[in-house]
């Protein structure tokens, strides 16, 4: 096994780093308060985990939010009834059943998407194009270097 090469870092590198990345989480914010009307914040969290697993049963959607599976039943009794979800009996086990994305929870979780694509887009077209080639190199550098990320990290702000 091969040891990762470590070089010592400036301090500027670092506070541009931490400047990006609130810029970013402010994209990420400003996404999702478009939808805060409709669902909320946690309720958004359930959508987007389906979104990115597929149906799940409450207790392992409860698991990757890190909440109880009861105060997740009526989070989710609301998500059903307001047509963002439904429950559906699972296959493999038809005592089981699974909460899946509906194609409403899909458009709507498709919009936050939308949104960031074009926000991050709109900033992207203030930088000359070689400024966006030597930063789309940069970050695909940060992300390998940081390793992979779990899912469970992005999924609690919604990503």
């Amino acid at each position: 096994m091969s040891e990762q090469k470590v070089w010592p870092v400036e301090d500027d590198a670092v506070d541009a780093t931490l400047l990006a990345s609130r810029a970013l989480l402010g994209i990420v914010a400003r996404s999702i308060l478009g939808v805060l009307g409709d669902v909320t914040l946690p309720q958004f969290r359930v959508l987007v985990i389906l979104e990115s697993s597929g149906p799940l049963r409450m207790g392992a959607i409860a698991a990757r939010m890190g909440t109880h599976p009861s105060t997740l039943s009526r989070s989710v009794d609301r998500l059903v009834a307001a047509g963002w979800v439904d429950r559906e009996v699972n296959r493999e086990s038809r005592r089981e059943t699974l909460v899946a994305l509906s194609s409403r929870g899909r458009e709507l979780v498709d919009r936050v998407t939308a949104t960031r694509r074009a926000e991050i887009r709109r900033v992207l077209t203030g930088m000359p194009p070689e400024q966006r080639e030597v930063l789309r190199t940069a970050l695909e550098a940060f992300s390998v270097a940081a390793g992979e990320t779990d899912t469970a990290d992005t999924l609690v702000l919604g990503m």
